[in-house]
């Protein structure tokens, strides 16, 4: 097992409570970028983010507004007990204890049938019947003129920050950039985001305008379609970033620039071609059952391309066990893994975009369900945002896409959903309790019969089943 990220680990601990004999090689910390660089700092800085701008905005409910007095020093000891708290569950003593082998080091292969290890105690060099290859991957960092000498933060970086950056500089308007442009103006930074293309571009457009217009309220200065040429350093703590954008050139003065240009599988230091493994700058070519061109050798995670979530490492994991202990056919649904971006308004999607279902199925059913139509949503003032679901013959629900609050908590339903093959006449029979943000679902699934009551034969059967009492 080479990585001790999500997937890595989830690999390692299952199979050895089965019994089978397992070594784990990692080179950085145990838990990987989740644990130490991604989810988990970044969710602990949007959680006190979040908590400093509710503060702001309290009189709503008959509660003094409060402009919050915010000491970043604390913060970042919340995010750093975060991690310490959850820390345990991935350290080398809980794998060791349950009979894995943890060899702290780098690995690279040195043929077909086995790995060498550099570590800190020697050379290891570890045969074995089967490979599973987790590294992960690691920020993209595009060629900048002068990004090099002025110095940049990235998301490896970011959280050791223990003051405020008082004027934050954002590359890259993704999940990862629009998450942290948001927490860091809410704690009293300015932050100005320049991306490329649109923001959120792998998102239905309808959806993403939501959460941009939810940025820009807050403050956020966002620059779409401004390609960054140059870096500048004026001072200690002074930089300037320059872009071309389509109504000319731009300047932008910072203190700190925050790269978020998206990600790069972790490749070059496996010696993959000794292997006979064949990759490139996406990642690890696998099959659907997660086999590299070596039959020995298994990918999972983000160095295996395409979506890069810790969610779906471990569905990769599961996957694999499935193959390597059961011998059990296992094969990657892509389109069930759903994907969340936790700004607020939160944004989430599984399954195929309006866009996507069209291209594939020609016509398709689209029904949207509006938040301020749902009593929950009104009682909490959370009302912007709706939920659009994509239907295709006979109601089969082909992809949920939800803008709004709670979003990320909705579509693990939907994932499942998708997963069972469900049409909307099974959503419409679920039972939502109330009041919950949940009913917003039911309710969409509802309105895509609402054309039936206006159906002359519906009416004409109503009619004729009245004449039997």
């Amino acid at each position: 097992m080479i990585g001790a990220g999500s997937g890595g680990l989830s690999v390692a601990a299952a199979a050895a409570r089965f019994g089978v004999p397992v070594v784990l090689v990692e080179k950085g910390p145990m838990g990987g970028d989740c644990l130490n660089f991604g989810c988990v700092p970044s969710k602990a800085l949007i959680a006190a983010a979040k908590a400093a701008e509710h503060q702001r905005h309290a009189s709503a409910f008959g509660i003094a507004d409060v402009v919050p007095d915010i000491d970043f020093a604390g913060v970042s000891r919340h995010v750093r007990e975060t991690i310490e708290a959850i820390a345990p569950n991935d350290s080398v003593e809980r794998f060791t204890g349950l009979g894995v082998q943890v060899i702290q080091g780098e690995a690279r292969f040195k043929d077909e049938r086995a790995v060498v290890v550099d570590a800190h105690e020697g050379m290891y060099e570890i045969r074995a019947r089967r490979f599973v290859v987790a590294t992960g991957s690691s920020p993209f960092i595009p060629e900048i003129a002068g990004l090099e000498e002025t110095g940049y933060l990235t998301n490896e970086t970011i959280f050791e920050l223990t003051v405020l950056p008082p004027r934050l500089v954002v590359i890259g308007g993704g999940p990862v950039g629009m998450e942290l442009a948001q927490a860091y103006r809410r704690l009293g930074a300015e932050v100005t985001v320049l991306e490329a293309a649109s923001v959120l571009a792998g998102e239905d457009p309808e959806l993403a305008a939501v959460v941009l217009g939810a940025l820009r309220r807050e403050g956020v200065t966002v620059h779409e379609k401004a390609r960054v040429v140059g870096v500048e350093r004026k001072a200690e703590n002074s930089l300037q970033v320059r872009a071309e954008t389509e109504r000319g050139s731009l300047s932008i003065e910072g203190t700190h620039l925050l790269i978020a240009a998206g990600r790069s599988p972790n490749v070059d230091d496996l010696d993959l071609a000794k292997a006979g493994i064949a990759f490139d700058r996406n990642g690890i070519k696998v099959s659907r059952t997660l086999r590299t061109t070596n039959r020995r050798v298994y990918a999972i995670g983000d160095v295996a391309g395409g979506p890069q979530f810790t969610h779906r490492a471990n569905y990769h994991a599961g996957l694999v066990l499935r193959a390597l202990l059961f011998r059990l056919p296992a094969r990657e649904n892509r389109p069930i893994v759903p994907r969340v971006t936790y700004t607020e308004p939160e944004l989430a999607h599984v399954g195929l975009t309006e866009e996507e279902a069209g291209k594939i199925y020609g016509s398709v059913r689209v029904v949207k369900w509006p938040y301020a139509e749902n009593d929950r949503a009104r009682t909490d003032r959370e009302a912007e945002g709706f939920i659009k679901l994509i239907a295709g013959r006979r109601g089969r629900i082909l992809g949920v896409s939800i803008v709004g609050a709670s979003a990320g908590e909705m579509i693990g339903f939907w994932g499942l959903a998708l997963s069972k093959r469900m049409n909307v006449r099974d959503i419409a029979g679920h039972v939502a309790p109330y009041p919950t943000m949940g009913e917003i679902g039911k309710r969409a699934a509802l309105a895509y019969f609402a054309d039936a009551t206006r159906s002359g034969w519906v009416r004409r059967l109503i009619r004729l089943l009245k004449t039997f009492g």
